[in-house]
């Protein structure tokens, strides 16, 4: 399962960044990224997005990625090594809730996310010791 997540992950690189939207060579955001490959690999949503504003992530205080994430995805501990295809979950301040996601495209010792980013679209990005710092929580899809 982790190389098609991976594979599906990748077609989506250079998708363009449109908040709230999940369409393979449209646009997408990180969230659209995630709903999409889900959809790939199931065929449909487990439930509807909800809307959300672009600034959702700094005006609420509820772990709305987190909740969702833990109703769908299987949790991967802590300890467990960073395996391709886990769906990364970040935080992107200390004090801040979740609210960024992406897959692990490559471990080892150059670790590579895939995610949709606001000014890049979807990218392959290197998945540095800053963005290993804000993983909140890592899945896998089940």
């Amino acid at each position: 399962m982790t190389d098609r997540v991976v594979e599906l992950a990748q077609d989506w690189i250079g998708t363009p960044y449109q908040h709230q939207t999940s369409t393979k060579g449209v646009a997408s955001d990180c969230l659209g990224l995630i709903r999409g490959i889900w959809q790939e690999l199931y065929g449909a949503e487990p439930e509807p997005a909800p809307a959300y504003s672009a600034d959702w992530g700094e005006v609420g205080r509820t772990e709305v990625l987190m909740q969702a994430a833990l109703r769908h995805l299987l949790p991967v501990n802590r300890e467990t090594d960073l395996c391709e295809g886990q769906v990364l979950l970040f935080r992107m301040r200390q004090d801040a809730i979740a609210k960024h996601l992406g897959i692990l495209s490559q471990s080892g010792e150059q670790p590579r996310f895939i995610h949709a980013y606001n000014g890049h679209g979807v990218i392959d990005s290197p998945l540095t010791i800053p963005w290993q710092n804000r993983i909140a929580a890592r899945f896998c899809f089940p």
